[in-house]
Parts: structure tokens; C-alpha cells; sequence
């Protein structure tokens, strides 16, 4: 039986993308290759916010009782190290029994599960099998890999979601991909990989999601979408706005849904901001 660090797992209903307002399972994995310091900031300056929580972590015993954070990446606990002891580590059983204990009727009907992080892609692919195996998981219709890009599939898990896709349809796999532009604070030659998210393409329904602030960020998605379309890239291509939290969300919406008009691309929201505040577990 395999066990997966997990964050979080919660039910609500997805906010972003493709499958916005559909009522959700997300499953939040522990670990990323990235950090994202610089998300709300000006270009260069990192966030100190998350270092400063860190420094007062006996104040928090538990992972819902961590402050949010308005710059920087928005689920700083479920990847920085000082904060690991909060995600426990969970058998596929015992995810599979919360899952049941957490939807509505108890068994999946028209729900869709996310694997979110964090990075899920990047320690947990042999893992995800035994989960979605699972009997308790068999009427799953529709999942969802909210991923950076940047982790390529293994051999062995690629032909595990070729049958599950095979058992069901294409579109019943999708990988959002929220590659990272400078706005994050990454570098490009780490998060901009094209050839990676080709490859999900061949296993399932996948789009791009760029978040951005400003008309320079615009013009930056439209750089990079273009060298994910030389590549081969077909999928849609959304602009998302910043901001983890209200103030932040406030100010940018608009502008980006805007923007977003302006270039002929598609708009994401971020419906858990408005509605939840966008609180751990929403």
C-alpha cells in the first residue's frame, strides 16, 4: 500500500480553469521545485512572508491554523520544509475513506477530484495508481493534475493514465498547467518547458494558466505561449490574475479579464478568493 505526504484534503468547488464552480475533492500533496517568492511584488524583491511565520511556528499547531499570505506563493506550507511536520503522511487507503467521508453522498456521482500542491507531479507518481485503483475510486469521472510543467511523466505512470483515460475518455484527464513567468520570481530556463507539456498532451486534456498583474505580464505569456505553440502546444490558454488574498485580487481582476480580452485569450478567476477568502481548506 502507498503513502502520500498530503497537505491538505478538503471538498469545495474548483475556482480556476477549465472546471470552475464544479464541486471538488482537491487533494493537496506535500513538496515543489519551486518557491514563487516573488508573486505581488515588484520584479527581483522576494517575499518575506512566509520566513516570518516560520519564525513564530509554535503559534501554529496545526496546518489551518497558519496564516495566509498576501505576496509570495499563496500554499507556502504545503512545500517549505519548516512547515512539513503539519502534512501527515497518509496511506491510499485512509485518503480513499476521507474522500468518502467528505462529498455529499458518499461515493463519487458528479465530483471531480484535484491533485494539487505544492508540485504533485514531482515525488508522488508511483503513488497514484494504488489511490486511484482503489475500489472506493472506480466511479471517479473526471481528474484533474494541477501542475507547474516542469516534471515529466514516467514510463510506468504515463501507461497507467493511458488505460485510465482508455477506461473512460481523453477528456477525462486534464493537466493544468500554471506554468511560471518571471512575476514569480523563477527563472525562465526552469519553469518554461515546452517539451514537458507536450507530453501531457498526449495523455490528456491539458491548457496553460499564466497569473499575471500587469500588461508586461500579459506581453510575457504571449512570448511564452509562443514557444510552447512551436513546440507543438494546442491547447487553450488562460490569464489568471494575482493575489492570494482579497486586497491583492481586488486590484488586479479586472485588469487581467481585460487583458485577457484584449489578446483573444481565455480568463480564469479565482472564485475561492471572493467566496472563502481563499482559507485553507477552500
Amino acid at each position: 500500500m502507498s503513502k502520500i505526504k498530503v497537505a491538505e484534503l478538503f471538498y469545495s468547488i474548483q475556482g480556476e480553469g477549465r472546471f470552475s464552480g464544479v464541486p471538488s475533492v482537491f487533494l493537496r500533496t506535500f513538496g515543489c521545485n519551486f518557491t514563487c517568492d516573488s508573486f505581488g511584488l515588484p520584479k527581483g524583491v522576494k517575499s518575506q512572508e512566509r520566513h516570518d511565520v516560520a519564525a513564530k511556528i509554535d503559534l501554529y499547531p496545526t496546518y489551518k491554523d497558519l496564516p495566509l499570505v498576501s505576496t509570495g506563493c499563496d500554499s507556502y506550507a504545503s512545500w517549505d520544509v519548516r512547515f512539513k511536520h503539519l502534512s501527515p503522511m497518509l496511506t491510499t487507503d485512509a485518503i480513499a475513506d476521507r474522500i468518502m467521508e467528505i462529498i455529499p453522498h458518499g461515493r463519487w456521482v458528479d465530483e471531480h477530484l484535484v491533485i494539487t500542491g505544492g508540485e504533485p507531479l514531482l515525488g508522488w507518481q508511483r503513488a497514484y495508481p494504488d489511490l486511484l485503483n482503489h475500489p472506493k475510486m472506480q466511479a471517479l469521472k473526471e481528474l484533474t493534475f494541477e501542475t507547474n510543467g516542469t516534471q515529466e511523466l514516467t514510463a510506468e505512470f504515463a501507461r497507467y493514465l493511458e488505460q485510465w483515460t482508455l477506461d473512460r475518455s481523453y477528456d477525462a484527464l486534464t493537466f493544468s498547467v500554471s506554468a511560471k513567468l518571471s512575476v514569480s520570481g523563477e527563472s525562465r530556463e526552469e519553469a518554461i518547458r515546452p517539451d514537458i507539456v507536450c507530453q501531457y498532451e498526449n495523455y490528456g486534456y491539458t491548457y496553460l494558466k499564466w497569473v499575471v498583474a500587469t500588461e508586461e505580464d500579459a506581453n510575457e505569456a504571449l512570448e511564452m505561449t509562443k514557444l510552447y505553440r512551436d513546440a507543438g502546444f494546442e491547447g487553450p490558454v488562460y490569464l489568471m490574475p494575482v493575489g492570494g488574498v482579497e486586497s491583492v485580487y481586488t486590484m488586479n481582476n479586472r485588469r487581467v479579464a481585460e487583458l485577457a480580452m484584449k489578446h483573444g485569450l481565455r480568463y480564469s478567476d479565482r472564485l475561492q478568493v471572493p467566496l472563502f477568502k481563499n482559507e485553507w481548506g477552500t
